[in-house]
């Protein structure tokens, strides 16, 4: 099969499939609807009390992280299901096409929808905020829009390698989703800075109108896309060497 025909089987697939087309469809309606109840209600009592407000607008995107999580793992998970990665394999026997085109088709469908969910993210719960509100224009926020979208396909690569690694989704979710959630921040706090090199808190720093740490905006996007290529790596090293 040409290089074309195969990105297209892989598009199906993820369209096909209930998990992972409903945790892609997830990133972009769990955020904006807990972006929409947050903002409505102490969106301007929040501003309040301070803090780098760019960074807030994007308070929803760490439940639309969980969703982009699930997605990357899911479409991933399906191949070792009822022995699918058999009649993968079956129809593409270079094993290398296969699993470029399917991180390539994860990470592209993640990029778009995460893209239209960090402008509307941003937008939306601006429209709540008054005399607090920030605009595309303002320091910080183009990159930041552009940036979450970006931070929130690594995450997606990064959950589809590892789960090429261990084969299951759940494995991967049950690991990811706490380290993020908890861990990230205990060992933040005993850590101090090494922590800022974690996936989570460094990608986050694209973010912040005035960066926190000892990373930059980009620079920490660079330090997660770094994780995320390394969960690559094993992966296509997991499925080169293992049976199907």
């Amino acid at each position: 099969m040409s290089p074309t025909a195969v990105l297209h089987s892989e598009w199906i697939k993820v369209r096909s499939l209930r998990g992972s087309f409903g945790s892609l469809l997830a990133v972009l309606i769990a955020t904006l609807a807990v972006t929409v109840l947050a903002f409505a209600t102490v969106g301007q009592a929040e501003a309040d009390n301070g803090g780098d407000l760019l960074f807030g607008a994007f308070y929803a995107l760490n439940f639309g992280q969980i969703a982009v999580l699930a997605f990357g793992a899911t479409a991933v998970s399906s191949e070792y299901l009822n022995n699918a990665l058999r009649v993968s394999l079956a129809a593409v026997p270079n094993r290398n096409l296969f699993y470029a085109a399917k991180m390539v088709v994860v990470g592209a469908s993640a990029l778009v929808v995460a893209m239209v969910t960090s402008f509307a993210t941003f937008l939306v719960g601006q429209a709540f905020m008054g005399s607090y509100a920030l605009d595309l224009g303002d320091p910080g926020a183009l990159r930041a829009c552009v940036g979450g979208g970006v931070y929130l396909a690594l995450m997606a690569l990064l959950a589809a390698g590892l789960t090429a690694v261990l084969r299951s989704a759940v494995a991967v979710l049950s690991i990811l989703v706490p380290f993020l959630l908890i861990v990230s921040f205990v060992v933040g706090d005993i850590a101090g800075s090494a922590a800022d090199y974690l996936p989570d808190r460094a990608g986050q720093q694209i973010l912040y109108q005035h960066t926190e740490g000892s990373l930059g905006p980009w620079a920490g996007l660079a330090v997660t896309a770094l994780w995320s290529a390394a969960a690559l790596l094993a992966g296509w090293w997991a499925v080169r060497r293992r049976d199907a």
